[in-house]
Parts: C-alpha cells; structure tokens; sequence
C-alpha cells in the first residue's frame, strides 16, 4: 500500500487547478497533468464515490447553467484499465452527470494518475469541504476509507481535518439499521437524533417514536439511557494491533535499546511504551541512545 497521505502539494496544487482553466498542461510534483476536453463517453462514474444521491432538482439547475455558461470548474479524472471507460471520476460527478443532461458531449477535466487510496481521499476531501453529503453517506465514506485503505481514526482526523469526537461521531450513523438510515437520508430523522439512538437496542422503534411525538435529542438521550443498549451497536471503536505485530514492535526496541520494553495499546490508538532498567548507569546508557538517535 502507498504511504498515507502521499497527496503532498498535490493536492493543493490541484485545488488551485480546479478552477477556471483554458486547455493547459500544468505540472504537479513532478507529473504534468493534462487539462483538456474529454468525451462523455470515456468516463465512468467512481464506485467508491462518497456522495451517493443527486437530486433531479439541483442537476436540472446545474444543466441549465451549465448550457449557459458551460463547465467553468474541470472535473478531476484518473485513468483506468479493465473497464469499459477510459477514465474515472476522481472529483466532479455532479458536473458529469449534469454536462450530459445539458447534452454535451466532452467536459474539460485534469488527468493525474492517482492510486486508489488518493483517489478515495481526494473524493471524500472534496465532498465534505463542499458540503455535498449528506450524514449517512458522510458517515459511509469515512468507514470505506477506513476499511479500503487501512487508516486509523487518528489518520482521518488528521486527513479530514475534524476532531476525533465527530468523526467518531459520524460512525455510530454507520452500525444503524438501513430502515433508520434511510429515515436520516430523507430528512424526516435528524442526524443528531440518528447518532443517539445508535447504542440503543431497538433503534428502529425510537426513530418512529421520534419522528411521530416529535421528541427532541435531550428528551432522545434520556429514553436512550432509561433503556436497553444493543451489544452489537456500539460507538466506532479502532482495531487494536495483533499479538504478532506489538511483540515484534517490542523485539525492535529491546534490540536498539538493549532495555525490557512493555507496549500496550489502549482504545482509540493511544498508548505506553515502558522501558525497564536495573541500574542507574544502564539508565544512562538507555538516555543517551535515545537522547542520540
């Protein structure tokens, strides 16, 4: 797997591409990616794109702008191979989706080669920072990058740039019946309702109750509390590390160290490493090769 957020000033290099921009080639890192005219039928919509419904209503307003004054922002695509298209949407599915209902047969885009774990960053970055998803798609596309490429929740703390309560947060949405999820997805049950109802055992139940009496998130938290939690719906906790990796982590200090070292991980990635010694000079010794290092 390529290093975690390898995107360097690409990514901001592509953020001040991505605008209004003739038929140039700019050079990003040390690849020069194309902005050119790209026809409609070269281009597949991306499966792991994080925003999943587009309305007819705001397409139909964009197409009609977009007849107007045509497409003023590229789309971001990255070649592929073993599909029936030739590229995939990187960033701009809604512009796509729209150029082809206003008719039009090309859309200037940027080409960069990207991996998927880019890919998938640059998709979720995109969407959340415009505001496009709504909390269950939000909360999907965090779990996908999670699972697709191995992060931890401090990756993606890091990577979204939201606090580690709220992407945690937005996960509990991810462990709730898709009847619930379909309920937020519509607008008849809040987000902030969704996510306190998410330990409870009958979530279902409390949704409809919710949305029937009309019963706010504090009185939601007290009915949550009053009743049974569900086992099996807990808040996003993260994948503690296998026996075999913290022994071999504990192998590779002793033997730089030459000291006793104890690692133990707690929940949500935190932790202590413990370094043991008998005498005050294998203490110093111990200071100096990590003072050295």
């Amino acid at each position: 797997m390529s290093p975690k957020f390898g995107l360097g000033r690409g990514l901001a290099d592509l953020k001040s591409e991505m605008g209004e921009i003739p038929n140039i080639s700019v050079l990003t890192g040390g690849e020069r990616v194309i902005v050119k005219q790209i026809p409609l039928v070269q281009i597949g919509a991306n499966p792991d794109q994080p925003r999943k419904t587009f309305t007819d209503a705001e397409l139909n307003d964009l197409a009609a702008s977009i007849k107007e004054k045509g497409v003023l922002q590229p789309i971001l695509l990255r070649t592929v191979q073993n599909r029936p298209y030739m590229y995939e949407i990187v960033a701009g599915e809604r512009r796509y989706r729209a150029s082809k209902l206003a008719g039009l047969t090309e859309i200037p885009a940027l080409v960069k080669t990207l991996t998927n774990e880019n890919a998938m960053e640059i998709a979720l970055i995109e969407n959340v920072q415009r505001e496009n998803l709504n909390p269950i798609e939000e909360a999907n596309a965090y779990k996908n990058l999670m699972e697709s490429c191995d992060y931890e929740l401090a990756d993606v703390v890091r990577l979204i740039g939201k606090s580690e309560s709220y992407i945690r947060n937005s996960l509990r949405l991810t462990s709730l019946p898709d009847s619930v999820k379909s309920l937020v997805e519509q607008g008849d049950l809040s987000a902030s309702h969704a996510r306190t109802i998410a330990v409870a055992e009958n979530p279902e139940e409390l949704a409809h109750k919710i949305i029937a009496d009309k019963i706010s998130v504090a009185e939601t938290e007290i009915l949550v509390k009053q009743g049974p939690r569900s086992a099996s719906r807990r808040t996003h906790v993260q994948k503690t590390m296998d026996v075999a990796t913290v022994r071999d982590i504990e192998a590779r200090l002793k033997k730089a160290l030459n000291v006793p070292v104890k690692l133990t991980e707690r929940r949500g990635g935190a932790g202590q490493i413990t370094l043991s010694f008998a005498t005050r000079v294998q203490l110093q010794e111990l200071v100096e090769k990590i003072t050295h290092l």
